[in-house]
């Protein structure tokens, strides 16, 4: 286990996205986020208290957390001076980098001199099997968007939250580096060799009760060129009842493909259904999360309003918004998921 509470390091993150592991963090586990640390030309900003590493163990922190998630998952040179005085002061450094902690030279020195923990969250622990597609016992929810960075973990945790909160029976299943941050537990998906990805979803959404619900991460996009393959394994290993589909109204080009625009919810939707019914035949799309935090509240309603009335689904910001209509089109009084044709319908 990391020891907790956590110092937040945003580096030089050139906006709030780069920082989204940060930004998991402080928005679902804020009981842990004592304060944050940004070096010069750091565009993010967490809201939390900047501190010194002093004012950060006087606070109580005890793991200084690398909250940025760059492309390619890289450390950069400039922030191993700062992760080396954290170890020397007495904090453990947890990443969920690709580029290990424990590989840089002056880190794993540092760490051993201090008597200091390196927690790289991106590696695999477990010998996953290879998937097998036998049909599991529970039921299975699963956020595809049409970018990355879009909202589907936060749409995962959300209607997880929501059914705990009603006397549900639900689990978060964490695929990535900030799920697992934030939950304890999970997956880091896309650090898994590509053979045993659709298999370590199987093994994490294993057999459970009939009426209970995992809300798998989600990962990627099936449009976005440079990840798609990660999403695909979590539709068909995930073998998903039900599809949520996430979208970010202002993306005007896909994440770090500026030669690639967005495609339509309804492009998603036809894409990823008949995808996840190669492995379960039975599932629906049954609602669309859209994340609004660009827009005021006026503009995110009319936004949800419009792509409700044009998809005929329950669509909602899950965080503005909460996810009550959600998981209300999740699972209706019999237990059982509704299809896009009931929800054309009102049904």
């Amino acid at each position: 286990m990391i020891p907790t509470p956590y110092l937040l390091f945003l580096g030089d993150a050139p906006d709030a996205l780069a920082a989204k592991v940060a930004q998991g963090i402080r928005d679902w586990r804020p009981e842990i986020a004592v304060g944050q640390v940004r070096l010069p030309g750091c565009q993010a900003d967490m809201g939390l208290p900047d501190m010194t590493l002093d004012e950060a163990k006087a606070a109580g922190a005890k793991t200084v957390v690398v909250g940025v998630a760059n492309r390619g998952g890289r450390m950069a040179d400039n922030w191993i001076a700062f992760l080396s005085d954290a170890l020397a002061a007495g904090f453990d450094v947890a990443s969920g980098l690709h580029t290990m902690l424990r590989d840089q030279p002056a880190l794993a020195e540092a760490a051993a001199r201090a008597g200091q923990e390196l927690h790289d969250v991106r590696v695999p622990t477990v010998q996953y099997p290879i998937a097998d597609g036998q049909k599991r016992t529970g039921r299975r929810c699963l956020a595809v968007g049409t970018d990355c960075s879009i909202g589907k973990m936060y749409t995962a945790m959300a209607m997880d939250r929501e059914m705990q909160a009603r006397g549900l029976k639900s689990t978060m299943r964490a695929t990535g580096q900030t799920g697992i941050l934030v939950t304890g537990a999970g997956v880091p998906l896309d650090a898994v060799v590509a053979d045993f990805m659709a298999g370590a979803v199987e093994w994490l959404t294993p057999d459970n009760d009939a009426d209970h619900w995992d809300h798998i991460e989600g990962q990627g996009s099936l449009f976005h060129v440079s990840y798609s393959g990660v999403t695909m394994a979590l539709i068909h290993g995930g073998q998903p009842d039900a599809l949520i589909l996430c979208h970010e109204p202002t993306r005007t080009h896909m994440r770090g493909l500026p030669h690639y625009s967005l495609p339509t919810l309804e492009a998603l939707r036809d894409t990823a259904l008949p995808l996840a019914r190669l492995a379960n035949p039975a599932c629906k799309v049954v609602g669309v999360a859209v994340n609004t935090k660009a827009l005021s509240d006026d503009e995110a309603q009319t936004c949800v309003k419009e792509i409700e009335a044009r998809m005929g689904l329950p669509t909602v910001d899950p965080v503005r918004h909460g996810a009550g209509r959600l998981v209300d089109a999740l699972v209706d009084p019999h237990g059982s998921s509704r299809s896009s044709e009931e929800a054309r319908k009102g049904r």
